[in-house]
């Protein structure tokens, strides 16, 4: 007796749906993806568009921007695979009712439209308020290092530069001269009328690359320049309020630091120390996210060029104030954000901080609750310290890795994002924020569908 099987006729020929919709179930994120954008105010793109009037018709934008966010949201941001995915992927097909946009429509679309795109983080994150999933009760802050779209190997130190200026410009030199040599045995060997003003390989690549070269060694120099400026500047406001004790502030240098780096692809990028890797480095951005504790809603969120986080617990809370109108009651970070100054601004704000002055050591037990009075007399950072061993303070702050770090692991480990596909500054902080919403969406997605009925109605 021959085993049976399940149905399998490859040349059957099927009846699809005749809604494209109905290829989906009913509760798949493509199909709440399209409704959120469909609420959502486009206005600052399709005004773009309605005031030209030559040119061929181009792709819905509501329809462009459904397609770019969805794929946000599973991980799929490449221009290339979205093109991809628009043929042989179900869902992107549903949400591009059938288009098939080629990845340079759906790569300018992304440029030219950053600035707009961005502006949805805030958007969806109203909606997440709305949904009650915002409590802004304890809000946790932190930091993780993205790749830039640039090697680190392309980054050269000005001090590098110098000597690597002088070498090509030798090797020039040397090629132009022998070229020259060339030329005049050719016209002695085949007579003057030979055209040969075209360069050799190899000499146009030392010239594209003394001129690369040049051109990262001005912008440095540019840069101290500014900034001994602003130092001069500085130094001057000093000295119009009156003598000051100490020492008289030395005029700055406008020469560059021999370290001072700049990457040929991104020059806008850093070499950073890895979240992830110790010890190890990367070309890339510090990005920057403060998450609400109740549903991991992302309520802030923004890119810097610092290698460390010293500096943005103030920016971040300011920013989660216009995002959603309020001030979370606890805001906590880890000690990278630590300073006496930066303590006394965020109570300032209205918001009680929980930031440790020092790295807790791997392994090592936490130190007695203190009891009693508050002593008298305690600098900013033994009151925190104090306050950190409290039950309450202890509560409080170990509930901060529970909050923001899985957001990045999220975000870097189950969508893949750990490297930008855009370059400059103002470019990754458009995709960060796409890269942000695509989070809070999903986290909206589960909670409509899974939530309470509360959740459910106020989305509805």
């Amino acid at each position: 007796m021959s085993k049976s099987y399940q149905p399998y006729e490859p040349d059957q020929m099927m009846l699809m749906p005749p809604s494209l919709k109905e290829w989906l179930p009913a509760g798949h994120l493509a199909h709440f993806v399209s409704d959120v954008v469909d609420s959502l105010d486009l206005s600052a793109i399709t005004l773009v568009y309605e005031r030209e009037e030559r040119g061929y018709p181009p792709y819905h934008p509501a329809m462009m921007t459904k397609v770019l966010v969805y794929g946000y949201c599973i991980g799929v941001a490449s221009s290339r695979r979205i093109e991809r995915a628009c043929v042989e992927d179900i869902a992107f097909r549903v949400l591009a009712a059938n288009n098939t946009p080629d990845f340079c429509t759906i790569s300018d679309f992304r440029k030219r439209h950053l600035k707009a795109l961005r502006r949805l983080f805030v958007e969806v994150l109203r909606l997440c308020q709305e949904a009650g999933l915002v409590k802004l009760g304890h809000v946790a802050l932190d930091g993780t290092k993205m790749r830039a779209n640039a090697s680190k190997h392309k980054a050269m130190s000005y001090g590098r530069m110098l000597e690597e200026e002088k070498r090509l410009e030798a090797e020039v030199d040397r090629l132009l001269k022998e070229a020259e040599e060339t030329d005049s045995r050719e016209d002695a060997l085949y007579g003057p009328g030979r055209r040969g003003d075209e360069l050799p390989e190899e000499l146009a690549r030392r010239e594209s690359r003394l001129q690369k070269i040049r051109e990262a060694k001005e912008a440095l120099e540019r840069k101290a320049r500014e900034a001994a400026e602003e130092r001069k500047k500085e130094i001057a406001a000093r000295e119009a309020e009156g003598p000051k004790p100490g020492r008289k502030p030395q005029d700055p240098d406008p020469t560059p630091d021999p370290k001072a780096q700049r990457n040929f692809t991104d020059p806008d990028s850093r070499i950073m120390p890895s979240s992830t890797d110790k010890g190890s480095f990367l070309q890339g951005y510090n990005c920057q996210a403060a998450v609400d504790g109740e549903h991991q809603i992302i309520v802030a969120a923004e890119v810097t060029q610092q290698t460390n986080d010293s500096g943005q617990a103030v920016p971040m809370l300011e920013q989660v104030v216009a995002n959603t109108g309020a001030l979370p009651e606890r805001a906590s970070m880890d000690a990278g954000y630590f300073s006496g100054g930066t303590v006394e601004a965020v109570a300032d704000l209205g918001c009680e901080p929980f930031i440790p002055p020092d790295k807790p050591k791997h392994g090592q037990p936490p130190p007695p609750v203190p009891r009693g009075r508050i002593p008298q007399g305690l600098s900013v950072a033994d009151r925190m310290r104090r306050k950190l061993r409290t039950k309450r303070g202890r509560a409080v702050y170990a509930r901060r890795k529970e909050i923001v770090e899985p957001v990045f692991g999220q975000i870097k480990q189950s969508r893949g994002f750990r490297q930008f596909l855009l370059r400059g500054l103002e470019k990754v902080r458009g995709e960060w924020a796409l890269i942000c919403t695509g989070h809070n969406l999903l986290k909206l997605w589960k909670a409509v569908a899974t939530g309470p009925p509360r959740v459910r109605y106020a989305f509805s």
